[in-house]
């Protein structure tokens, strides 16, 4: 029987033969033996794979022993209808799921769409101007939203508000956060507002407690000392009560968790900020914006892209550099589907199943703590809340006890679909007549979701043919090689993602006793150990739910062991200039100065930069944060050199784990000198990159760290306001994003050790490979010992720029012609295309892309030689679009060369699946000019 392993990776023995023939080796042992420095070699014993079939029977029997009941806990996770289509055509569809961050607009219009719908679905609920294309979850939300308070305040001080009745784990995370970057929390109630000192006031609307009120006091106190509001929001509660806008917020965040996207024992869930007019060119994560394309016709692209960190660096609004495309996609057809009035009557039904629930504990004589709230009833019990939860749990359902003497439950819209009996029955009270819930003043009377997409596929007919309609516009996984440097866009197995739909795994609430989830814990702990063993740490949290967050995670656990030790004086973060952005982003937010590291001539970090770096800043080193390989796609020889300077000067290694693609299985960032790393498991592991999120981000260290790591609350438990979480989080949920944990165990558990090893070398044979067959067309910028690279290569296009005009931006439009997603553009390096084939490309479309490669180089020496103008050839007009081939045609080239280019390279396999742009080349100062990021009207599409 095949392995596991031989699915996955793309190459076969007969292809490896030929391919390392090229390079001149007879193995990938000895090829491996040859890349890689002597004295990082690392033995990894691992377990054997197992067969998809074992996987996932060792998955069920795990899922098996989760219990589910049904939840009243609320806090910001609650119970949804996913319906059916949008679970089989986003959620299960590799055309949404495999494909990337949207940074080739031209390429992306389908996902640009649905996350443009998001936007102005976010923008019109919140009553604001402007909405970003999603945040991690709620709670990190609110932390950008006070970040983001403080870059726009005008107020000078550094205090912020915080709601006594904040979400329990906001108010953690909050805590947490806030001190890094010496911002004090003052909580505050509406009794007793003092807004001295502060630039930003946080309330939440309705409260933890279920309290729906005016938050106008607050946001009028805020403002009378020049500082901001932000309101966290219930999305669903804002198509019945007024939005933050209409009370003034300057910002409103929370989660689109409930509009169709499972619990999942915490996530992944799309979190959401929106922001008044004057400060949008601040606000954090991704922007859709419309611009134009070539033929002058509107076009979506990502807008505003100079604020990101990987451009900023240190002085980027946000370490985030992802999303969680894939749940806002979904949260926008959830809202596509029930349109406008949909959403309002499953809002009223949710409304009603609490009225009714709030009359019945009325009737039995409890008293409640308010009758003005939307979804959520708290209800006074002295001295027997935790017997009427266990008695609640007895009978399948699971409630909040806030202290001994309160018991909290929340309705939701599965409640609503089957009625409270149940609930009622769960906590010994019989129906009675409804309370009234909060009061008309409070009542929303603004439209919203007004754009016709939201009123035009209430069918499931229809909306299967919208999601279809936009995923042919993308380009993906399921087309073709993604041959993205540094982001390992390899195979995410069917089998893989088998498990993340299964109730037993997306039904649990992020809260639930811990003995329920024993089955997603074993998992958790089995995939936390074996990843620990993969990387040569002691010790793994999976709570970040993105690599930002693993980095993050992982600098505030330094920062935490220097000042355990009196070192507080430790501030100063080295980071080598070639690093990606996120990594000196993330070092300000944990409250640490940085200062680069020069790299010399062949891209490795210059030893004597560093070293006098470290010298003139010994008493004031907190850590190094280096990538390995390189972000330059060599595995640097003095690596352990690196380290033990470090050490010896009293700071800390950080290794960002992006390409540990290169090392799985052959070496351990552990056994090289690292003390702590972020792994990215939606590059490495295999989950997917979903159109630009969710992801991963596991933060492993060495055991003299570990107490300063996001801990797990079985080990280190924390309690606010009656919740239990773990200590030093960095995510709204103890374990992150579990829901898509199945994953990675899945991919670790069929690939066993000898499938690992196999992939990475695969992986390093397959860069070599394009760079060897490539190098006499375009120079490889950066090589290491006997001129190899590691898993992804860099391509200097600067030359053939000079030389002909053609840029790398030219080059990577016309690949879309050629049927190819471009590589990375100018990072690290400007004018540079960086390759990365990974081990899931057979030889076919490595060679594919290769061909297509020397083509283009070919089109641009005929640009430099006269055969075509330098403004009128098939390079600057790319990518090529089918409205345009059956139109006038006056380019001096044939239609051909435009859209089958070389005589159609591949040209059966081309021609049967030809993927055509659906716009021209997209306009991005135009965009940035001209900033439009909700839907655009019908009539701006018409010719």
């Amino acid at each position: 029987m095949r392995s596991f392993a031989s699915r996955h990776i793309g190459t076969d023995g007969a292809a490896q033969s030929a391919m390392l023939s090229q390079l001149g080796y007879g193995s990938l042992a000895e090829l491996m033996d040859a890349v890689l420095p002597k004295g990082i070699r690392a033995e990894t014993p691992f377990g054997e794979p197992v067969s998809e079939a074992a996987a996932l029977a060792e998955l069920r029997g795990m899922a098996d022993t989760n219990t589910v009941r049904r939840s009243a806990i609320g806090l910001g996770y609650h119970g949804t209808v996913t319906p059916a289509p949008i679970k089989r055509n986003i959620l299960e569809n590799p055309s949404w799921y495999t494909a990337y961050t949207p940074y080739q607009p031209e390429i992306s219009q389908g996902r640009l769409e649905a996350l443009i719908n998001f936007q102005t679905m976010i923008a019109e609920l919140a009553g604001l101007d402007i909405a970003n294309a999603s945040m991690l979850d709620e709670s990190t939300a609110v932390v950008e939203g006070m970040l983001l308070a403080r870059r726009a305040s005008k107020a000078k001080g550094n205090v912020f508000l915080v709601d006594k009745d904040a979400l329990p784990q906001t108010k953690a995370l909050l805590e947490h956060r806030a001190a890094a970057v010496g911002i004090e929390l003052r909580e505050f109630t509406f009794d007793t507002i003092d807004a001295e000192g502060a630039f930003g006031a946080l309330v939440q609307y309705p409260a933890s407690c279920g309290l729906v009120r005016d938050p106008s006091p607050v946001i009028d106190a805020i403002h009378a000392v020049g500082g901001l509001a932000v309101v966290a929001a219930d999305l669903l509660a804002l198509s019945l009560v007024k939005s933050p806008g209409e009370f003034g917020a300057d910002i409103a965040v929370g989660s689109s968790q409930r509009f169709g996207v499972p619990m999942g024992f915490g996530g992944p869930h799309a979190g959401f900020m929106a922001t008044r007019k004057g400060i949008e060119r601040q606000l954090p994560g991704r922007l859709v914006g419309v611009s134009k394309d070539s033929h002058g016709m509107p076009a979506y692209r990502l807008t505003l892209q100079t604020r990101e960190q990987h451009i900023r660096r240190e002085r980027a609004t946000s370490n985030i550099c992802t999303a969680q495309v894939l749940l806002a996609v979904m949260a926008s057809m959830y809202a596509v589907y029930h349109g406008p009035e949909g959403i309002r009557e499953i809002a009223r039904a949710v409304h009603e199943s609490a009225r009714e629930v709030a009359g019945a504990l009325k009737s039995a004589g409890y008293e409640l703590a308010t009758e003005s709230f939307f979804d959520t009833v708290r209800f006074s019990a002295p001295g027997r809340a935790q017997e009427i939860a266990d008695t609640a749990r007895e009978r399948g359902v699971l409630v909040h006890t806030p202290d001994a003497d309160t018991v909290q439950v929340a309705v939701d819209e599965e409640w609503a679909e089957t009625g409270v009996a149940d609930l009622l029955a769960a906590l010994g009270i019989e129906a009675a007549e409804a309370t009234a819930g909060f009061g008309t003043e409070l009542a929303r009377t603004s439209e919203f979701m007004t754009h016709e997409v939201f009123s035009s596929f209430h069918s499931e007919t229809a909306l299967m043919r919208y999601m279809r309609r936009l995923s042919d516009k993308d380009y993906a996984l399921d087309r073709g090689m993604i041959p993205l440097g540094s982001c390992t866009m390899k195979l995410n197995a069917a089998a893989e993602m088998e498990a993340i739909t299964w109730p037993e795994f997306a039904g649990l609430h992020p809260f639930a006793p811990l003995s329920d989830a024993n089955g997603s814990l074993e998992l958790i702990d089995q995939l936390s150990d074996w990843l620990a063993k993969l990387t040569g740490y002691d010790i793994v949290s999976l709570q970040p739910n993105a690599g930002s967050q693993g980095e993050l995670a992982g600098l505030l656990a330094i920062r935490g062991y220097h000042q355990s030790r009196g070192d507080e004086h430790r501030d100063l973060c080295l980071i080598p200039a070639s690093a990606h952005g996120t990594n000196a982003a993330s070092a300000v937010l944990a409250g640490l100065r940085v200062l680069v590291v020069a790299t010399d001539a062949l891209g490795n970090v210059d030893m004597d930069d560093l070293h006098a770096k470290i010298e003139s800043n010994r008493d004031s080193l907190a850590a190094l944060m280096v990538t390995y390989p390189s972000t330059h796609g060599v595995y640097e020889e003095t690596i352990r050199e690196v380290c033990d300077a470090v050490h010896e000067a009293g700071g800390q290694v950080y290794i960002d784990g992006a390409n540990l693609n290169a090392l799985l299985g052959h070496a351990t960032f552990g056994d090289m000198g690292g003390d702590v790393s972020h792994l990215n498991l939606h590059k490495t592991f295999c989950i997917p990159h979903g159109g630009g999120g969710p992801g991963v981000g596991p933060v492993a260290a060495k055991q003299h760290l570990a107490e300063f790591l996001p801990r797990d609350p079985r080990e280190a438990p924390l309690e606010v306001d009656g919740l239990t979480i773990g200590a030093q989080p960095v995510s709204a949920a103890p374990f992150g994003s579990a829901s898509i944990l199945p994953i990675s165990w899945a991919y670790v558990r069929m690939m066993g050790e000898s499938g690992l090893v196999e992939a990475t070398a695969a992986a390093v044979l397959a860069a070599n490979y394009v760079a060897s067959r490539l190098k006499d067309h375009f120079p490889l910028l950066y090589a290491g010992e006997n001129g190899l690279v590691a898993h992804e290569c860099i391509l200097d296009l600067r030359p053939l720029t000079e030389a002909t005009g053609v840029t790398n931006d030219d080059v990577a439009k016309r690949l879309v012609d050629y049927g190819f997603h471009a590589p990375t553009m100018s990072f690290p390096v400007a004018g540079t295309l960086m390759v990365e084939p990974t081990e899931s490309e057979d030889l076919t479309e490595i060679d594919r892309f290769i061909d297509a490669m020397i083509a283009i180089k070919e089109e641009a020496d005929a640009v430099a030689a006269g055969t075509w103008p330098a403004d009128d050839n098939p390079l600057v007009n790319a990518p090529h679009t089918s409205e345009e081939i059956v139109g006038e045609w006056t380019h001096p080239y044939d239609r051909t060369v435009a859209v089958f280019p070389a005589g159609g390279v591949g040209a059966n396999r081309q021609s049967q699946a030809k993927y055509w742009p659906p716009v021209g080349r997209v306009d991005n100062a135009y965009g940035d000019r001209n900033l439009v990021c909700a839907c655009p009207p019908p009539e701006a599409f018409e010719v």
